[in-house]
């Protein structure tokens, strides 16, 4: 009897899986598909079973093309309407949970954004699941791992919900490829507008440098850099690499940039190629938002300073006192392992 049982459940188990299914809520970002939605399609991947991706928004049927044109996608639902402008959470997560209806994914995911972390939970609780938030990786179909205690330990957690809810850290996933995909684009119907809830304005701010978080080099400052003007030395040293500028937490609260560009466990999470800290003591909560990166150069003028630890190379000096610029290249040759045509050198005088 125990040997057919367990003949039955080995030949039910391959079924199982197929039924599994996953779907991705994108994120619409300036007439493109956001940098993290590739990230969360790539996780799900990792589930097995089929990925489809919603996308709510208005007039976005160009992103729709994107989208399905990302590799592994199979459908994409495209629901429109003039009440998701402003992506509110309180208007999207309907149309979520109509699709739930319609097709019973057994997980559902976005990337671990502002837009996401507002709207999983919400869609977790009109399910009446328990949502698991920022995952790193994923050990089986119920199995998720998330970092606590700002990066220092990783917990492991089994869902036993029928349906799983996530945010998936981008820096965790490679991103899925955006091309050799062919999904088909499917229109469903949008739910009536709860209209409870109202975006009134947005101010952005523009830039003509890359994305913090999807930036491939970052070049930080931190309360070393004693004022907001002295950021300018990182600002033009960013615009020879084609580089983000971050901040820690220590210059946001002291005024000398905005709190967009924090980074770190109560900001921003990156994980660039290259990541580049100058004048940045390396305080825990810092750390557990780039520590990520491939290549960590650091610049600080005490030796002691926790960013040494993490950092692939270091120049213990005093920031006013050295060329940033040649320093910088001086250690990236040293390191070999950075292509010195993506790092722009030969635009450089030094």
């Amino acid at each position: 009897m125990m040997m057919f049982s367990r003949a039955v459940f080995s030949v039910l188990a391959v079924p199982l899986r197929r039924l599994q299914s996953t779907l991705v809520v994108a994120e619409p970002i300036a007439g493109a598909v956001a940098p993290v939605t590739l990230n969360a399609i790539s996780a799900a991947h990792k589930l097995g079973g089929s990925v489809s991706c919603l996308l709510a928004g208005n007039d976005c049927a160009s992103i729709a093309e994107q989208l399905k044109l990302v590799k592994g996608v199979e459908k994409v639902i495209l629901v429109q309407s003039s009440a998701y402008k402003g992506l509110m959470a309180e208007e999207i997560a309907p149309v979520v949970l109509a699709a739930q209806t319609q097709f019973q994914f057994s997980h559902i995911c976005a990337g671990a954004s502002a837009f996401g972390k507002n709207l999983m939970p919400r869609v977790a609780a009109k399910l009446d699941v328990a949502p698991l938030s920022d995952i790193i990786e994923i050990k089986a179909e119920d199995t998720f791992a998330r970092a606590i205690y700002a990066g220092n330990a990783v917990c492991t957690v089994k869902s036993l919900d029928k349906v799983k809810v996530f945010t998936v850290r981008g820096t965790a996933f490679e991103a899925a490829e955006s091309s050799g995909g062919s999904a088909v684009v499917e229109d469903m119907s949008a739910p009536p507008a709860l209209s409870k809830s109202e975006l009134l304005e947005q101010n952005l701010t523009k830039s003509d440098r890359p994305e913090l978080t999807s930036a491939s080099v970052v070049i930080s400052g931190g309360r070393g850099l004693k004022s907001g003007d002295n950021f300018k030395m990182l600002y033009e040293l960013a615009d020879k690499l084609n580089a983000a500028v971050g901040a820690s937490r220590a210059a946001v609260d002291a005024g000398f940039v905005p709190n967009d560009m924090q980074i770190g466990q109560t900001g921003k999470i990156v994980a660039p190629d290259l990541y580049i800290a100058v004048g940045i003591s390396g305080a825990i909560q810092h750390l557990a938002g780039m520590k990520d990166s491939k290549i960590i150069v650091a610049i600080n003028k005490d030796e002691e300073a926790p960013i040494f630890q993490v950092a692939d190379y270091g120049l213990v000096k005093d920031l006013f006192e050295v060329s940033l610029r040649t320093s910088i290249l001086v250690m990236c040759i040293l390191l070999n392992s950075v292509d010195l045509a993506f790092l722009g050198a030969a635009h450089w005088k030094t």
